[in-house]
């Protein structure tokens, strides 16, 4: 089984990282890092650079694919290239997932009409614009389609999807193993737990 991670510039390092270390166990399984071109990809603060180790026309038939965000999504929702291979692949993967502002890339090619979504919360008013429904649920499973909200949602969806392709067990295994264990040190995860004038100060600035 081939899991295929793509990669473009200014991505969330976290985005792709989450599911690689906890969907990318997947037993069989070999995880691609593929962008336009090969070689090194920069992330979004331009510090971490992810290599991408084969171009969008060397990986066509991925089983899953796994499309993080970024806090700059519009590049990608009109980037032909990328659209187009999405739209390809998903042709024949059994799984199409996202995480963050990925699941706009997602919509932005078409394979979210009609469909529920996560994504970030600063971002999930846009996701109508491409015909999706956005949700404020963390992982959302809609078709052979998954979205995760913001980040560190990426790990869980890993963990989700894990378990529903390998069981349980397998998934609580990688669990255990990534010692997976969340206790924050502050409750303000989402902006329903957040203060609201921190909230305010992040909408301020948010990139929309």
């Amino acid at each position: 089984m081939q899991i295929a991670v793509l990669l473009y510039d200014r991505f969330t390092a976290l985005d792709a990282v989450g599911p690689f270390d906890t969907l990318g166990r997947l037993p069989g399984a070999r995880t691609v890092f593929v962008a336009e071109r090969p070689g090194p990809v920069r992330n979004d603060s331009g510090q971490l650079s992810l290599v991408a180790e084969k171009g969008l026309g060397e990986v066509l038939r991925p089983d899953i694919v796994i499309v993080p965000g970024g806090p700059f999504p519009e590049a990608e929702t009109e980037n032909p290239a990328v659209l187009d291979w999405l739209r390809a692949v998903d042709a024949t993967t059994a799984w199409t997932t996202s995480v963050c502002t990925g699941s706009l890339l997602l919509a932005a090619a078409g394979l979210l009409d009609g469909r529920r979504a996560a994504g970030h919360w600063l971002f999930l008013d846009r996701l109508p614009r491409y015909g999706a429904e956005p949700t404020g649920e963390r992982v959302v499973f809609d078709g052979k389609y998954v979205t995760a909200a913001g980040v560190s949602a990426g790990i869980d969806m890993g963990l989700a999807l894990l378990g529903r392709i390998a069981g349980d067990d397998v998934a609580r295994t990688v669990q255990l193993m990534t010692e997976y264990d969340p206790q924050p040190p502050y409750d303000a995860g989402s902006p329903d737990k957040a203060p609201a004038e921190l909230v305010a100060r992040l909408r301020a600035v948010s990139p929309l």
